[in-house]
């Protein structure tokens, strides 16, 4: 969740009759008009149609998505999730323009909460607590209230679910769905499912508006970690849990973007990225169940309050977690095993298995494909020859904030012969690949210098 605006809603357009009809109307007119201006470059030379037709594709895009931003609700949330996996079957410049929805989110006036509160807690146990009006973070679905037990003084966080966001959602994915098509935006990539991507984020929506679900998952991986002195998962109060507000225990800490955090020695921020890595490995080959959502609101690091002291991570908000197969976990491990040990026939068993590609692909392509993946885990392999200098920090170790390792990556990727093969990978590669970049990023962020390769072995 991120910060509120200063301005309040006082409520949330939720009928489906009024989405709708705004939403239609609104592509209807966004397609008209990018008719209209392809219509005007028929005659133009090929070079300056595309770039027209680009620039074209962009404004229509930035005109719906500011019809979305504006509707908030689960339309928001959805725009949001097909910018983060829209990439495999929306043109770039409408992800680009779906990715500005981060940074709007109104909260709701104190008054409706309040109301919504009274109907799902009832007068006595709402009394029990004394809540501060002012959200402490806000977001597409739901905000987060600080409160105190009066009984015991108990700081509390209470996360409270928009009234009706989880009544819309079937209807505002349609709605999203046929602002997209009127407008000429879906469905623009080679060989993309764009309806099976839309039951995709249906069945993410669901989860993350089913709170009962939410505070099952968040007092599984409680279990898990309360005797790991690493992490802190906050603590479940049911007796202020419903299946529209859900109540923890408020943990504290800063932002890894903080002057605290940035101030922490190298070596200290050096053991809190290990132990984030360590965790993230461990959800997948252990637990086989990730916590798919790598925003940094979800992530707060607490200093050592003494020299003899631990730093611990703080982990939070559990809304996005997928459960990963054995058909699926087996072949990755091998395609890492392989990249680990420098062996790309392992990495292209795991790959077929995976379907990333096929068997009558070329091999050139095939071989390109296994070494853009390689090329993934340089922080987790041995350091030699093909790490750049400018990877390695002043501890000697891998610096992850001086590596540029996503751009070379991307420039390997955008290089390789094997795109025009490419597919739309499974679902669990667009969470998994999406954590670790968001993984890696966090590392980045923290200027931390470690190598990885003896915490990967222990997982292969």
């Amino acid at each position: 969740m991120a910060r509120t605006e200063d301005k309040p809603l006082d409520r949330i357009l939720t009928g489906s009759f009024e989405r709708r009809l705004r939403l239609t109307r609104s592509g209807l007119l966004a397609g008209t008009r990018y008719m209209a201006q392809a219509a005007g470059s028929l005659l133009a030379p090929p070079l300056e149609r595309e770039a027209r037709r680009r620039a074209a594709l962009g404004e229509q895009a930035r005109f719906l998505v500011g019809e979305l931003g504006r509707l908030k609700g689960s339309v928001v949330k959805i725009g949001q999730m097909m910018a983060i996996y829209g990439e495999h079957f929306l043109p770039e410049e409408v992800t680009a323009a779906l990715h500005t929805l981060e940074d709007r989110t109104t909260a709701l006036g104190w008054s409706a909460i309040r109301r919504e509160l009274q109907h799902e807690l009832g007068s006595r146990r709402l009394a029990e607590l004394e809540i501060d009006p002012v959200p402490i973070a806000a977001a597409s679905l739901g905000q987060v209230h600080l409160a105190r037990r009066r009984s015991d003084g108990r700081a509390i966080c209470l996360k409270v679910q928009y009234p009706g966001v989880a009544d819309s959602i079937d209807s505002d994915i349609d709605a999203v769905a046929g602002l997209l098509r009127f407008g000429r935006l879906a469905g623009a990539a080679p060989g993309a499912d764009f309806s099976g991507w839309l039951e995709a984020v249906r069945g993410m929506l669901r989860r993350e508006v089913d709170y009962r679900l939410e505070a099952l998952t968040t007092s599984s991986y409680h279990r898990r970690l309360r005797r790991d002195p690493r992490f802190v998962v906050p603590e479940v109060i049911e007796e202020y849990s419903t299946a529209h507000v859900l109540a923890t225990s408020f943990e504290h800490g800063f932002g890894v973007t903080s002057a605290d955090v940035e101030a922490l020695p190298l070596e200290r921020r050096s053991r809190v990225g290990r132990e984030f890595l360590d965790l993230f490995l461990r959800e997948v080959f252990e637990w086989r169940e990730l916590q798919t959502d790598p925003n940094f609101g979800n992530y707060r690091i607490r200093p050592a309050s003494s020299s003899r002291g631990r730093d611990k991570l703080v982990l939070l908000d559990f809304g996005a977690v997928e459960a990963f197969p054995d058909s699926f976990i087996e072949p990755l491990r091998e395609m890492i095993r392989g990249a680990y040990l420098g062996d790309l026939d392992r990495v292209l068993q795991g790959a077929l298995a995976l379907h990333f590609v096929e068997p009558h692909y070329p091999e050139e392509a095939q071989r390109s494909f296994a070494e853009v993946c390689a090329g993934v885990i340089e922080p987790l392999t041995a350091r030699g020859s093909s790490i750049p200098p400018s990877a390695v920090g002043v501890s000697g170790a891998y610096s992850w904030r001086n590596s540029d390792l996503p751009n070379r990556v991307a420039r390997r990727a955008a290089k390789a012969a094997f795109s025009p093969y490419f597919e739309l990978p499974p679902r669990e590669f667009v969470f998994l690949n999406r954590k670790l970049i968001g993984v890696y990023t966090f590392i980045a962020v923290l200027g931390a210098e470690f190598d990885g390769a003896d915490i990967i072995e222990r997982y292969l």
